[in-house]
């Protein structure tokens, strides 16, 4: 769901008409929104401190050097944006979109194994929050290739196999951290900060774009959505312990 299902609900909105477009995707950034940030700070980041033995300066330590980490990362490879249209970086946008959103949906991988090690309801939530924010960036990723000269059959193709590194990550990842349990804490603690930067520096800014009360309000009501719709399900896991 958080790979090949984002791709098909992704591909979906890429063919609606504009306006059903222009209004559709903001909400559902506002909505990834909400749930990415409750995701990481209720969820994910007491969950680590708990399992690193309640110590929190390390864990933190380990999400500040991670957000720092995503924010070079992104600079290096520079797979969003590119606001000048005649740089280096934009001429080959189609391939770095498809290179950057396979090492992407890898990290999705590892860090839903994470999750689902540390309790099943936090990997559901995880897995929730991974599908909610990936459905409009797959959609953005869908549309440069497009732009870049793909066909409609080719952008999903391709979108798909990129996105398909999710599947043997997390396979992969749930037995080598089951047999190294002791790392679990701090790979949801880089979790949590890629959550976090995405919602804040991708996500968020986006929502920027669109002034005015009525878009603000909207924006507001769908964030606190995403964050009443995470607290509901990590009420559960709260439930069974």
């Amino acid at each position: 769901m958080g790979s090949i299902g984002a791709i098909s609900a992704a591909a979906v909105f890429v063919f609606l008409a504009d306006k059903a477009q222009n209004y559709l995707i903001p909400i559902l950034i506002a909505y990834a929104t909400g749930t990415l940030l409750t995701a990481a700070l209720y969820g994910l980041i007491p969950e680590a401190i708990e399992g690193a033995g309640g110590e929190p300066h390390g864990i933190m330590l380990f999400v500040l050097g991670s957000i720092l980490f995503f924010f070079f990362l992104e600079k290096i490879i520079i797979w969003r944006n590119c606001p000048d249209e005649s740089c280096d970086v934009h001429a080959a946008a189609g391939p770095i979109v498809l290179v950057g959103d396979a090492f992407h949906n890898l990290t999705d991988g590892i860090v839903i194994a994470a999750a689902f090690l540390t309790d099943f309801t936090i990997g559901i939530a995880v897995g929730f929050a991974i599908l909610a924010h990936e459905i409009p960036q797959e959609t953005g990723d869908i549309g440069i290739l497009l732009n870049g000269g793909f066909s409609k059959r080719k952008s999903y193709i391709y979108n798909a196999v990129s996105s398909s590194t999710t599947i043997p990550s997390a396979i992969i990842s749930y037995f080598i951290l089951e047999s190294i349990i002791i790392i679990t804490p701090y790979i949801l603690a880089i979790s949590a900060a890629s959550f976090l930067y995405i919602a804040l520096s991708d996500l968020t800014p986006e929502l920027h774009q669109r002034l005015g009360l009525k878009h603000s309000v909207r924006q507001l009501i769908f964030i606190i959505a995403g964050i009443l719709t995470m607290l509901f399900i990590f009420s559960f896991a709260v439930h069974s312990h």
